[in-house]
């Protein structure tokens, strides 16, 4: 019987030693911005892009990979019998997961395909766990019951500091941005049914801060935290002191880094991503 292969996309927020120890295959999406298409990751970091979307006057675009591009890779890890598990961000967000689920159909590897709900860290939680399982050589079973129950013990909070990007994407009308930024509202939404649905506002830094610590102390209150992320598009006035309160509570292995271009495009600069999951 033949290995399982990981595969993803490049919103998870793993880093190059994670991917190196379990041999995650990372499918990268595109990012279109000033006439230019960059792959992420590969030619395009998150403070470069960050920079040049300051100077944009277009919202940038991002595309998922090509079914190509999924099914060329489906044939090559699969090529000595092996079988791939794809966990993707979520369909709602990205066509990500409609490509892979197409490329599955034209490969003869066995290929199951996951839309975790999730994208950031939430993602990469489904990832690594699923990885790890694989190098322990257990079933795609087994593997598709951990990272169903890892879902659905995970939360994700979305905050942004601007509310530009989500005008300019549609996500609020110009008339509501207009009020949002005279007030200085910080809107607070969370990823858990794989949509962005909004949960609170407040009118500072401190407020947020303040919001998500409790936030997680209520959802992880009697329970072993598994895993905390926090990604930032230069959100650090949030991300720092967010990172210190929860260190307080008593974890202190929380991952920390720039969030991906395909992210910060639709959040603008200034954001910031809290995920958390727990047993």
């Amino acid at each position: 019987m033949g290995r399982i292969q990981i595969v993803t996309d490049s919103t998870g927020e793993l880093t190059k030693s994670e991917i190196e120890l379990y041999n995650i295959h990372v499918v990268p999406l595109s990012i279109q911005i000033n006439n230019e298409t960059y792959i992420d990751g590969v030619n395009l970091n998150p403070i470069e892009f960050l920079e040049k979307m300051a100077e944009s006057t277009e919202l940038p675009k991002s595309s998922q990979p090509a079914v190509g591009v999924f099914k060329e890779l489906f044939d090559e890890i699969g090529k000595n019998g092996d079988e791939v598990l794809v966990i993707t961000m979520t369909g709602s967000m990205s066509g990500t997961v409609k490509s892979a689920e197409a490329a599955a159909t034209m490969t003869d590897t066995n290929v199951v395909v996951v839309d975790s709900r999730f994208t950031s860290f939430g993602l990469g939680f489904q990832v690594l766990e699923a990885a790890q399982m694989a190098k322990e050589g257990k079933s795609m079973d087994e593997i598709l019951q951990r990272i169903d129950y890892v879902r659905e013990h995970t939360h994700l909070f979305v905050v942004v500091d601007t509310l530009e990007n989500l005008v300019k994407g549609g996500r609020i009308g110009k008339g509501m941005g207009m009020i949002g930024s005279l007030l200085n509202i910080k809107p607070i939404a969370n990823l858990e049914t794989g949509d962005y649905n909004p949960v609170a506002k407040v009118r500072s830094h401190k407020q947020v801060v303040k919001y998500l610590t409790n936030q997680y102390i209520q959802d992880t209150e009697g329970r072993v935290v598994r895993g905390v992320g926090i990604a930032h598009a230069n959100g650090l006035e949030m991300a720092n002191p967010l990172k210190t309160r929860i260190e307080e509570t008593g974890y202190h292995d929380v991952k920390f880094g720039y969030t991906s271009p395909i992210i910060s495009t639709h959040t603008g600069p200034g954001a910031i991503g809290f995920s958390y999951y727990t047993d």
